[in-house]
């Protein structure tokens, strides 16, 4: 998972919620490593044309293909906040499928529909 967390427009205290715990206790050992993974990425991200959404479905193929799934659900949850729908999202998986294999693929769609349903549970109203 990338350190970049948060963006422009993001509840960053919302972003920092949902980190693993791994990855927190990490940044907060070597919070200088943070800053500097966090500047690299905003830099990245500054250089070219690609609009929030793109890049997000971008990282979420190079999630995939790295056969990461927090990182992948990480980047389908911040791909939705950009404004990604879910068949954009789910073609982006399927895009890798003749690279990085079909057990990968599936892995990664069933990653990105346990991120929608939690994004569902979040949204709906809670129930007693």
């Amino acid at each position: 998972m990338s350190a970049r967390e948060t963006n422009p427009g993001t509840d960053n205290q919302k972003d920092k919620q949902k980190l693993p715990g791994v990855f927190k206790a990490f940044v907060e050992k070597y919070p200088a490593l943070a800053e500097a993974h966090e500047e690299v990425a905003q830099t990245v991200d500054a250089i070219g044309p690609l609009d929030r959404r793109v890049c997000q479905l971008i990282k979420i193929g190079i999630a995939m293909g790295a056969g990461l799934e927090s990182a992948t659900r990480s980047h389908v949850r911040r791909a939705c906040e950009a404004g990604a729908t879910q068949e954009e999202i789910e073609q982006a998986i399927l895009l890798g499928m003749n690279t990085v294999g079909f057990p990968r693929t599936v892995a990664a769609w069933s990653w990105a529909q346990m991120q929608f349903e939690r994004d569902r549970q979040e949204r709906s109203p809670a129930t007693a």
